[in-house]
């Protein structure tokens, strides 16, 4: 019987934390990893910056997996296989007054607090701690007052704590570059439609020589606005990767994760300059991924 590598993937958590999980099969040597990026945690008015000045962004999500699925789609036999996980991430934005190519500069961090859980194969362990820091620049321009669009570069940098051999890890233990674009149609009566997409560029993992190959997400929202400041809806996710994964220069075959999702989303905007989001995604089409359902809160306030 032929062995081979197999990298089990798993979602993202919060707003830009990630975690990786590693479990040892009959005959089979595997790397956990997920994208760093947390899938499906834009939404609404994704991509209109707001006017220039200061403000936090905090997203909340519980996440939660009981399978894993292979190439085919089919359930891998993990023993007691289970993630859960909670993250709280702090998003500063700073809006500036500089114009540049006719858009809004403006740059952000965001530093997650993440809560996992994993049990597999009659193990377990829970982790707790800060997540990798997310950091970099953005532009935004404002086409119309419907119509809103941003480019940005987010750099992910491995703050969060990793050991190698361990079942639950916080942090990803490697560099990540994401190009960012995306555009937001917002109103408040009728129609409001968003769309972020995300080309990640992942970095050796030098604790294990392995690095995951290059992904695009798309995070989508649309929605009926109501006129009172509630717009509801739906949203979710595509996942794919584009690249396969490679361990010590050796390509890892028949590994490239892909998922879907959907779920409601509610939005309230108080037309005072904070709002709120609330969104349920679950996965289906899922690949060489863990399986998964997650319920996201995200509040924005101007400082």
């Amino acid at each position: 019987m032929k062995s081979r590598l197999t990298a089990w993937r798993l979602p993202a958590l919060g707003a830009l934390a990630a975690f990786a999980l590693t479990q040892t099969l009959p005959a089979q040597a595997t790397e956990g990893g997920g994208s760093v990026y947390p899938v499906g945690v834009t939404g609404f008015s994704c991509c209109a910056l707001p006017p220039p000045g200061t403000y936090m962004m905090l997203d909340a999500q519980s996440y939660s997996a009981g399978e894993v699925k292979d190439e085919h789609g089919n359930n891998v036999p993990i023993q007691g296989f289970k993630v859960r996980a909670t993250a709280l991430a702090t998003r500063f934005i700073w809006v500036t007054p500089q114009q540049l190519w006719g858009g809004s500069l403006a740059l952000h961090a965001i530093v997650p607090l993440v809560n996992l859980s994993v049990a597999a194969g009659g193990a377990a362990q829970t982790k707790t701690g800060i997540g990798d820091i997310t950091f970099g620049p953005a532009i935004g321009w404002h086409l119309s007052p419907q119509l809103h669009t941003v480019a940005a570069i987010d750099f992910f940098a491995p703050t969060g704590a990793y050991r190698r051999g361990d079942l639950a890890n916080i942090g990803r233990n490697h560099w990540a570059m994401h190009l960012v674009g995306g555009i937001s149609y917002v109103q408040p009566t009728g129609l409001n439609a968003d769309a972020k997409m995300v080309y990640a560029i992942n970095a050796r993992n030098k604790a294990t020589d392995y690095r995951d190959g290059d992904e695009f997400i798309v995070d989508y929202a649309a929605g009926w606005a109501l006129g009172n400041g509630w717009t509801l809806g739906a949203g979710g996710y595509v996942y794919r990767q584009l690249s396969d994964d490679t361990q010590a220069d050796v390509t890892v075959a028949d590994n490239r994760g892909r998922a879907f999702a959907i779920g409601p989303s509610i939005r309230y905007d108080s037309g005072q300059g904070w709002f709120l989001t609330l969104k349920a995604y679950h996965e289906s089409g899922v690949r060489n991924r863990a399986d998964g359902s997650s319920v996201w809160l995200r509040g924005v306030f101007p400082l």
